[in-house]
């Protein structure tokens, strides 16, 4: 298997957790919902792409959506929808690249401990108490 498929699955498994949390089986169908995270619509989005370009699939896949749907803390059932996805990224070139273009590219993590630590991807000036600040 290559590393790009590896790499798409790895990114997509938790979009897909988050949306089959919110949405359950009715994620292959539900539309764009404003009101939920961009997290599960990323996941729905995934699903449904998976759906549309690959109809021959369609009853695994909506067996295994209905699988991680009935017991998200199940990890088989969320390894069982992440196989499917492997299997449709490995058959379809396009699907590959559709599924990369929604990705967010760039993931940073960012972690702050310790008293009066702050975490962002970008700061001006902060201060953070006892006389220290400056520019970062």
């Amino acid at each position: 298997m290559s590393a790009e498929i590896v790499q798409l699955v790895e990114q997509a498994g938790p979009y897909l957790a988050s949306a089959v949390g919110a949405y359950g089986t009715a994620v292959l169908t539900r539309a764009e919902d404003a009101a939920a995270d961009a997290t599960a619509n990323l996941g729905r989005r995934i699903l449904q792409a998976v759906l549309r370009r690959r109809p021959g699939q369609a009853a695994e896949l909506e067996g295994a959506v209905g699988d991680a749907a009935a017991d998200p803390d199940d990890a088989d059932a969320a390894a069982a929808l992440r196989q499917q996805l492997k299997r449709a990224l490995r058959d379809d070139a396009e699907l590959r690249a559709e599924l990369a273009g929604l990705m967010p590219s760039g993931a940073i993590n960012i972690t702050a401990s310790g008293e009066r630590s702050i975490a962002a991807y970008s700061i001006g000036t902060i201060n953070i108490g006892g006389g220290r600040s400056g520019a970062w």
